[in-house]
């Protein structure tokens, strides 16, 4: 009997073939699952996502917009940013809330995690609950020119049930507070 567990790939040799100061991608001969030769590209992170859902006393979140160029097209999303692997994840997320926000938060629960694009890379995400919030100056990276709007969370539900909010790591967090409120996982 297989074990259902046991990986299937076997890897014969890799090389790089870009590198950058955010990602590494490699090429891989491999012998895949049904036995044959073949090639995987693999696109490695050198930090982790982080996303976080601030949530005000009125039930409000925060959303950030900005021009995305891979997508060449406007997204909202929530404030995320990366976090190098020396870092904290929280420290990274209180930071990232702060710079495309202005905003901090008193209380902090991590909402979840996920692997964002697991057939392709190997980038992990965490998103944190923001709570008890206070606002600041926000602090933008020179990349970024955003708009915040703090909206009802139900508007921001709306917008991902719509498709409005196509962002991963910001559809994650939003359903998953969502099934929180519903009762159906507990914070």
């Amino acid at each position: 009997m297989t074990d259902k567990f046991a990986n299937p790939w076997q890897s014969r040799a890799s090389r790089e073939v870009y590198d950058n100061s955010w990602i590494r991608v490699r090429q891989d001969e491999v012998i895949r699952p049904d036995g044959q030769p073949g090639i995987y590209g693999v696109v490695h992170y050198k930090n982790r996502a982080i996303g976080v859902l601030p949530i005000d006393a009125e039930g409000y979140t925060y959303l950030v917009g900005q021009y995305r160029y891979v997508l060449n097209c406007y997204s909202w999303e929530i404030p995320e940013g990366g976090c190098p692997a020396e870092e904290e994840p929280l420290f990274a997320a209180q930071r990232e809330l702060r710079e495309e926000t202005g905003l901090t938060a008193a209380s902090w629960q991590l909402l979840g995690r996920a692997h964002l694009s697991n057939s392709v890379s190997d980038e992990e995400a965490l998103y944190f609950l923001a709570t008890d919030l206070a606002q600041g100056e926000a602090e933008p990276e020179g990349t970024e020119q955003l708009e915040v709007e703090r909206v009802p969370f139900a508007e921001a539900l709306r917008m991902v049930r719509s498709g409005e909010i196509t962002d991963a790591l910001s559809v994650l967090a939003i359903l998953q507070y969502a099934l929180w409120g519903a009762g159906d996982v507990a914070p």
